[in-house]
């Protein structure tokens, strides 16, 4: 990076535009100046980088002159209308909705996976589904040293994947309940509080849904591998923040469980956590707020002859989106 960037947030109000603005300062990313963008709704809000007050901006087609990078969360249709528009007037697009990830001409990343593919970008870089990233952190470094012939995955992820309004609602519906009164929610709309339910995606007509179709596509996108074979089961629990995966692996290689500790113990962006003389394991509270994806649980498939079960805990906020677009960022040249 030869020089500091101007940076623009779209949806810079959202869970993971206020996100993304907390990780560009953390890490000390440069700044030329930072603009936040949102829709009428939200314009003249003051937002706080680096102590100083940055007045949020209308998103239009015009606003992009001078812009260098733009952070886009803003979801899928606003991207689908604005990113165009950002990279004809130069910018380079880190987009964190799902509408450019299978486009073939758009760089789908997770940097510690497959950091050589930010260069083939046209101007739009794509960040991965949020249940994708968590399981191909410490995935990806299995499947280099075994070759994973199968991977089932069963995720249990929180409200925060639904947006900051989620969160607040969930919030709202357990007071209610435990107040013995009703609740009409808008976001998720069947009972969320005290009850767990397949993921809200759409379904689709081979009875999978989209978030689960989501993590099957991209990770063969991600590896460079059609043949990865993935079915995942994605579920929706009442957690706030940090998204939980059981995952399955089949591989075709032997392995020891020392060897599969080794490789996830020195993989990047993977933290292995156990204290089983306690019986305690990962989980949403303790992972919320960290960079790492938590892993834990480590133990054979005693059904097959190379199988291993594992447990997988990542903040879908950060890690499983605002972290990953800023990293990839960070690998951008100016």
């Amino acid at each position: 990076m030869s020089k500091a960037p101007v940076v623009a947030i779209m949806g810079a109000t959202g869970a993971v535009g206020v996100e993304l603005i907390s990780i560009l300062e953390e890490r000390n990313f440069p700044v030329a100046k930072l603009r936040l963008l949102a829709s009428a709704r939200s314009v003249g809000k003051k937002m706080k980088f680096r102590g100083e007050e940055i007045t949020v901006e209308l998103l239009t087609h015009d606003c992009f002159a001078g812009v260098d990078l733009v952070l886009a969360s803003a979801g899928g249709s606003i991207s689908k209308e604005f990113a165009p528009s950002a990279v004809k007037a130069g910018a380079v697009v880190v987009d964190n909705t799902s509408y450019f990830r299978m486009h073939d001409e758009v760089p789908l990343v997770v940097p510690e996976v497959n950091p050589g593919d930010i260069a083939k970008h046209k101007g739009i870089i794509a960040n991965p589904n949020c249940s994708t990233i968590i399981m191909n952190l410490p995935v990806y470094p299995l499947h280099q040293a075994f070759k994973v012939k199968r991977a089932v995955v069963s995720t249990y992820q929180a409200a925060s994947g639904a947006g900051a309004t989620a969160m607040e609602e969930l919030k709202q519906e357990t007071a209610a309940i435990l107040e013995g009164k009703s609740f009409t929610p808008t976001v998720i709309t069947q009972p969320y509080a005290f009850n767990i339910f397949p993921h809200n995606a759409k379904m689709l007509d081979n009875g999978y849904n989209e978030e689960e179709v989501k993590m099957v596509k991209e990770t063969k996108k991600i590896f460079h591998d059609e043949s990865f074979k993935c079915t995942a089961t994605c579920v929706r629990v009442p957690v706030m923040r940090a998204h939980s995966e059981s995952i399955n692996l089949e591989f075709e290689k032997p392995f020891t469980l020392e060897e599969a500790y080794a490789i996830l113990r020195k993989a990047p962006g993977v933290t292995v956590w156990e204290d089983r003389a306690n019986n305690r394991w990962p989980t949403p509270l303790m992972v919320a707020g960290q960079d790492n994806v938590f892993v834990g649980r480590l133990r054979r498939d005693e059904t097959i002859a190379n199988g291993l079960e594992l447990w997988v805990v990542g903040d879908q906020i950060r890690k499983g989106a605002a972290l990953n677009a800023v990293q990839i960022a960070e690998m951008l040249k100016f």
